[in-house]
């Protein structure tokens, strides 16, 4: 359930795109070190919003964010890419480099490290490329390392990102509908890597997600967004049917069909 020091805090934050479309409204949340924090919430939620303003992909229009005490709604420059290193993205279409090999697509995962320079000329140092061996064979694909990305079914490609998460030694896991584009028999192959982040490596995991089957095998806590505004947080087990009204509304007897 985490150490009770806080990984993130989040204060009144907003975001509004074109100036009309509220995306966020005034969100406050506390995510504890070390907890597996799911957000639910229909499309258009505020979910990838909410996590993309975290790590500054997405600037916030007011509000506040720390990150382990370090305000980063205030970094700039070089603080702002030092406190990016410890924050880790996983994304739905997993962002790989598809012509690269496998062991490319994870070693720039030590951007932060190693400097763009390196990384533009394809040359890390060797004990980097041991560290991308290591994780690869971790996540049960040691056999394809030198494989161009593109031959890899969607399920290893996205476990070739958990593997380019781990190099970046992140202390924080943001994982953005993960699961999504993948067929049901492959979600939880993929999500019991992403716990093994949380449980084995002891990082603070926050992950979007709109399976509510998920949602109560992996978090160890939930919140719920409607309409870009925080309406529930509790534990996977408080999931029930006046809950799911409350996050989904007239929605709600369709997300709840394969869980109650």
């Amino acid at each position: 359930m985490g150490s009770g020091a806080e990984a993130v805090r989040i204060e009144g934050l907003s975001k509004v795109f074109d100036e009309r479309v509220r995306a966020l409204s005034n969100i406050d949340l506390v995510v504890r070190e070390g907890e597996f924090l799911a957000v639910l919430g229909l499309s258009g939620s505020g979910k990838s919003t909410l996590l993309r303003c975290i790590n500054r992909l997405i600037d916030p229009t007011g509000g506040r964010i720390w990150i382990d005490g370090e305000e980063i709604t205030a970094a700039k420059g070089a603080q702002l890419r030092r406190m990016r290193q410890k924050i880790a993205m996983i994304f739905q279409q997993f962002n790989l480099v598809r012509r690269h090999s496998v062991i490319l697509n994870v070693l720039t995962g030590t951007l932060g490290r190693t400097g763009i320079a390196g990384s533009l000329l394809l040359r890390f140092p060797q004990e980097e490329r041991r560290r991308a061996v290591a994780f690869l064979e971790r996540v049960g694909l040691g056999d394809h390392v030198e494989a161009r990305a593109d031959t890899l079914s969607g399920g290893q490609q996205q476990r070739v990102a958990i593997a380019r998460a781990l190099m970046q030694r992140p202390r924080l896991v943001l994982a953005d509908e993960p699961v999504a584009s993948l067929d049901p028999a492959l979600r939880h192959s993929v999500m019991r890597h992403i716990e093994a982040l949380n449980r084995d490596e002891g990082l603070t995991v926050l992950c979007s997600l709109h399976d509510i089957d998920l949602v109560k095998a992996y978090a160890t806590r939930v919140v719920a967004l409607r309409a870009g505004r925080l309406v529930w947080a509790g534990l996977p087990e408080e999931l029930d049917m006046d809950v799911f009204h409350e996050i989904y509304g007239e929605d709600a007897e369709m997300a709840s069909n394969a869980s109650l």
